[in-house]
């Protein structure tokens, strides 16, 4: 026996390496809470093709589960769609409270919070598209969204009677929140479909740091001023 079979023998036969499965959990979910890990992927998609584009192939896939996974907890594809949406608002709404909390009463928080909406819509233009009607055949099926919907703009809605004043009637204090609402929505949609993209430059040559926005901002809730007073003092055009 050659002096390489000894040392061989010696040694001992190398014991052949066996590769140990770790215990995976996909994509670090617990399936315990598997319906918010659904509605998680399914934002963070959104986010990245859009709601036309999302499918609960697609969700599961992200979320690390089966095909057939979404369906023990949504009716379909609509169905989590409408609670993502309906997550949305209710992440306005926090939103808007930190920005009221923040900011002074009166024309400050008013601006701020228009502000804040636009800077919402901005941040995450996919799920706000959602949120007002893209990609969901039928809202009226989701009374929960609509809900969430109207309780995002309370925060708006109060800082307008804080405003005007409490005595304003109730009629010039709706017809404000619904402007108000129509306005933030608007130049929302504008900065979104790039009819004013950020990062232009204003008349004076500046870059435009969303002053157009907070102009018209400061303009309408100056003329709700002048109307507040006209309503409350009884005078008229």
């Amino acid at each position: 026996m050659n002096s390489v079979n000894m040392n061989a023998k010696a040694l001992g036969t190398p014991k052949r390496a066996t590769k140990r499965k770790a215990a995976v959990t996909p994509r670090g979910y617990h399936h315990g809470d598997l319906r918010s890990a659904l509605v998680a992927a399914a934002a963070a998609l959104l986010e990245q093709d859009g709601a036309e584009a999302l499918s609960f192939r697609a969700v599961a896939r992200a979320a690390g589960v089966s095909q057939a996974a979404p369906y023990n907890h949504f009716s379909g594809r609509d169905d989590l769609l409408a609670t993502v949406a309906e997550g949305g608002f209710h992440a306005l709404h926090a939103c808007q409270i930190a920005a009221a909390d923040h900011a002074a009463p009166g024309l400050a928080r008013v601006i701020s919070l228009g502000m804040d909406y636009l800077a919402f819509a901005t941040g995450r233009p996919q799920l706000f598209r959602l949120m007002f009607g893209i990609g969901v055949a039928n809202w009226c099926a989701y009374p929960a969204v609509a809900a969430a919907k109207h309780q995002s703009f309370e925060p708006f809605r109060a800082a307008l009677v804080d405003y005007l004043g409490a005595e304003t009637p109730r009629a010039t204090l709706d017809a404000a929140a619904h402007g108000g609402w129509a306005l933030v929505h608007g130049l929302s949609m504008l900065r979104l479909d790039g009819s004013a993209a950020a990062g232009g430059k204003t008349d004076g040559g500046k870059t435009d740091d969303l002053q157009r926005e907070y102009a018209a901002l400061e303009l309408f809730a100056g003329c709700l001023a002048g109307a507040g007073s006209m309503r409350r003092t009884g005078k008229s055009g």
